[in-house]
């Protein structure tokens, strides 16, 4: 796949079948596992790959303010051969002139990829049921499967596996972030852990969809609102921001709300010898985590914010050429 099939004709493409990343789980438990082997692929070699050669454009539309999505996805789409398109907030018609779906269709018909970091993942589905190219999940309210194969990623890197590993989440366990700790870590046949206070756990919804996709992984699923059983023992402990984009005015009540899901020493004296430490970032030194826990040794925030890019990349490629949309190299 150093270079890209011919073109199909639009009928072509609507009669085939286009893969989309909106949701963790809409990768199978192996087929996540071939993503994470060639985004580590891709990290050995950086440019073997090149389904976007041409360039073709791949076009990344933020509702939302962002660094390492915006930095990783248009360098990921220019490794990849492409060329990036960043669209910022107001500078489409996206949703609002025109609709998701009219934007769906026009889009298809002039770029290879379509990356969408927004607010309501209803938007991203009514997106991918119209385009006839893969739409990726760059985070919406309910998910943030990108930043997941990052960590998968960073995780096998320095454990060798996900398989059988406990992994433990600590904070707002209502947000994004966990409903795709959840099914993103049972997917790799972890043991997940979610904890947070009462009125800040997951929704029903998403554990049942956890536990489901963990009978057939050998995963398992704790939801609880006591911090010192999700942290017994843990093989990897992963906080976030308390204070997400449009809770600013929530912060000190959220500050009281959370301090007893903070990860600091002590927390990770709880967890397993060795446990790995993982945030998304950005980070706030003193409230999720202690600055002794995110500066110290046992944490791999840079190596995870790096492989957002080789992750990304990976699910990139991948998506294309299980759309048939690109051929894979000769290896």
């Amino acid at each position: 796949m150093s270079a890209p099939t011919a073109p199909l004709t639009t009928d072509l493409i609507a009669a085939s079948s286009v893969r989309h990343f909106l949701v963790d789980t809409d990768l199978a438990p192996a087929e996540q596992a071939e993503v994470l082997d060639l985004a580590a692929q891709m990290k050995n070699d950086r440019f073997l790959h090149r389904p976007l050669a041409g360039p073709q454009t791949g076009i990344v539309f933020f509702d939302k303010t962002s660094t390492r999505t915006r930095v990783s996805f248009a360098a990921g789409i220019a490794d990849l051969g492409g060329q990036p398109l960043i669209v910022n907030p107001g500078e489409s018609q996206l949703g609002h002139k025109e609709s998701i779906s009219d934007t769906a269709q026009v889009l298809s018909r002039m770029v290879s990829v379509i990356v969408w970091r927004t607010y309501a993942q209803a938007g991203l589905e009514e997106m991918a049921e119209h385009a006839t190219v893969p739409v990726i999940n760059a985070l919406s309210d309910d998910y943030h499967p990108c930043q997941l194969l990052a960590d998968l990623l960073t995780v096998r890197e320095h454990k060798g596996r996900t398989e059988g590993l406990v992994m433990t989440y600590l904070g707002d366990a209502a947000n994004n972030m966990a409903n795709s700790y959840l099914l993103a870590g049972v997917t790799a046949g972890m043991h997940v852990r979610v904890a947070g206070p009462e009125g800040y756990l997951p929704q029903p919804a998403v554990v049942d969809a956890a536990r489901a996709r963990a009978a057939e992984t050998g995963g398992s699923v704790l939801v609880t609102t006591d911090p010192a059983q999700a942290l017994d023992g843990a093989d990897v402990v992963v906080t976030d921001t308390w204070i997400s984009m449009g809770q600013e005015d929530e912060k000190e009540q959220r500050k009281t709300l959370f301090r007893d899901y903070a990860v600091d020493a002590a927390a990770m004296d709880r967890a397993a010898t060795g446990a790995l430490f993982l945030h998304c970032l950005p980070a706030y030194r003193g409230l999720e985590v202690s600055a002794d826990v995110i500066d110290g040794p046992q944490s791999v925030v840079f190596d995870e914010a790096e492989n957002r890019l080789h992750a990304q990349k990976a699910v990139m490629a991948w998506l294309l050429y299980r759309s048939g949309l690109a051929s894979e190299p000769t290896l």
